[in-house]
């Protein structure tokens, strides 16, 4: 098997936690492509936390993005998104809900789209297909 890309998952702490604890959860599965490495915080980081996430990112292959419908609110996603940018880290924008509108944090691009998270999507996007 391919060797799992190492994942960081940006998402708003306050609304879409349950969403982070199930695309945290697929990475246990056989078949995942990915191993979860990181995730944003509650929990104010001492110092200065960008920076922090900027080391944590060091360690990550992909960004992975999870929406939900305050998103676009969410400054901490919105920041770890221009980290991830800055860094050059290749990243995507993931639907945590289906049934629901979800929205970009601010520093997404006009052009970057939010996928609809499937099982095969997540695969596709994991190996850089968006």
């Amino acid at each position: 098997m391919a060797t799992k890309k190492r994942a960081f998952i940006s998402f708003d702490i306050d609304h879409d936690e349950g969403a982070k604890i199930m695309l945290a959860g697929q990475a246990k599965l056989p078949d995942s492509p990915f191993d979860f490495k990181d995730n944003s915080v509650k929990e104010h980081l001492t110092g200065d936390w960008k920076e922090k996430v900027r080391r944590r990112m060091d360690n990550v292959d992909v960004v992975i993005v999870l929406c939900g419908t305050q998103t676009h609110t969410a400054t901490g996603v919105s920041a770890e998104l221009s980290i991830a940018k800055e860094k050059r880290k290749p990243y995507f924008l993931l639907a945590a809900y289906s049934d629901r509108n979800c929205t970009k944090p601010k520093s997404a691009s006009s052009s970057d789209k939010i996928y609809k998270w499937t099982w095969d999507n997540l695969k596709s996007l994991i190996a850089g297909n968006r």
